[in-house]
């Protein structure tokens, strides 16, 4: 009765049913026949049934005509993000599940307010519960006097205490500016020199991407629809102010954004990811902090391994849970004895969530692979239909590597019984954790 269902609120329920006419009308707005049109001889058939697998089952179309800058260090991406609002001239879209203050996040807040005070229409959405601490300080305070919109995500109430769920959360992280520069990626609105200093586990490790083109579109009627169900705001004055017009193509990608979270979709991105996995001929490699799988998921992966894909996972020697790291070490054993190999990272918490297979196809954004991000969270993910994309994710994810110890199947299996009794105990909490 208290968790079997991913009880969002009737209330909710109606404003998601009604986002998809309102998406509906910014891709119409937004996007020309050119940029829905898809050469499909380009890619893998598998690319072209993951995109129909879209389509039906989350209603979000692939589309062509976007570039992919890949970032794999904060300073840089919070100095890229900050520089990106100073050039503002229109519009700020942002959300976030983490907001955090110190370092260099404070630099983005203060290129905020400045395009605020000039003018800009600025909209931030931060998720009540990641962001507790920072919604306690002054910061949000500060947002609202220079005239910025900030609002809480799921907010959470007496009637969401007793009776709802308050572990559904907004996990997501896009930044949109003026409608033609988008952000995505694992980094949440954090200095990992300040963040979480005395967790224990090391600087957070993570990578965003900055878009442009047509994927604009659907990251920016993402942020926008997650808007609409916090706030009484109308459609057309949020398009109106965020500036959305007909986007130019940029760039070569074919990207499929895609949304999932209770009320929005069932198992659409499960099913996305397990036929990314499936699609995998000679090579896999995924990065989660997080690694625990359902069922559907743990299935796939030994199943790639036991075809003769090499199957490399990276997960973090480290995470800020204690809970979670045990439930992960549950899984490994199943892993190993198919031929998987599990690498520990030693440079902090790698936090950054991506999959690529066989250089050609990829997924990036802000899925970790657990329970929770599958089922419980708002996430959003971009499919990457595009060779030189994969490539270049494949070289981040060897460094990766590099930085890690490659876990060894025999000395596993000699680890000590307490802690396999622990890991046992634990796993049976994975849906919560």
């Amino acid at each position: 009765l208290l968790i079997g269902e991913r009880r969002v609120g009737g209330g909710r329920i109606r404003r998601i049913e009604a986002l998809r006419t309102d998406y509906r009308e910014i891709y119409h707005r937004s996007l020309n026949a050119e940029l829905t049109t898809v050469d499909w001889s380009r890619h893998a058939p598998s690319a072209r049934a993951m995109n129909e697998l879209g389509m039906n089952m989350i209603g979000s179309p692939t589309v062509h005509g976007s570039s992919l800058e890949l970032f794999d260090n904060a300073r840089k991406i919070l100095m890229a993000i900050a520089r990106d609002i100073d050039s503002a001239k229109t519009s700020i879209l942002m959300e976030f599940y983490i907001w955090s203050e110190g370092g260099l996040a404070d630099d983005v807040l203060s290129a905020v307010v400045r395009a605020a005070e000039r003018g800009v229409s600025c909209r931030i959405l931060v998720d009540a519960v990641g962001g507790r601490p920072w919604w306690r300080g002054a910061q949000p305070k500060q947002l609202r006097a220079a005239g910025v919109d900030v609002r809480a995500a799921l907010p959470i109430g007496l009637y969401t205490s007793f009776l709802g769920r308050t572990d559904l959360r907004l996990h997501r992280k896009i930044v949109v500016i003026d409608g033609v520069t988008a952000w995505t990626g694992s980094m949440n609105l954090v200095d990992p020199s300040y963040f979480k200093q005395e967790a224990g586990v090391g600087k957070w490790v993570d990578a965003m991407v900055r878009v442009k083109g047509a994927a604009v579109v659907p990251l920016a009627a993402t942020m926008i629809g997650d808007w609409l169900i916090e706030s009484a705001d109308d459609l057309e004055d949020v398009i109106s102010s965020a500036g959305l017009r007909a986007v130019a193509p940029h760039g070569s990608a074919d990207v499929q954004v895609v949304g999932s979270g209770p009320g929005q979709t069932s198992d659409g991105l499960l099913q996305m990811v397990l036929a990314l996995i499936q699609a995998a001929r000679e090579e896999l490699v995924l990065t989660t902090p997080y690694l625990v799988p359902d069922d559907s998921l743990l299935h796939a992966l030994r199943g790639a391994a036991g075809r003769g894909v090499r199957v490399r996972i990276i997960v973090p020697e480290k995470v800020d849970s204690v809970l979670a790291r045990f439930a992960s070490r549950s899984y490994y054993e199943d892993l190993l004895d198919i031929g998987v190999e599990i690498y520990l990272y030693q440079q902090g918490l790698l936090h950054t969530k991506s999959i690529m297979v066989d250089n050609q196809l990829s997924m990036f954004g802000t899925v970790n692979l657990d329970m929770r991000s599958i089922w419980l969270n708002y996430e959003v993910a971009l499919f990457v239909y595009q060779a030189e994309f994969a490539l270049e994710l494949g070289i981040l994810q060897d460094t990766y590597v590099a930085n890690s110890i490659r876990l060894d199947a025999a000395a596993w299996s000699q680890r000590p019984f307490s802690h396999r009794f622990l890991e046992n105990c634990l796993r049976l909490l994975s849906p919560l954790l």
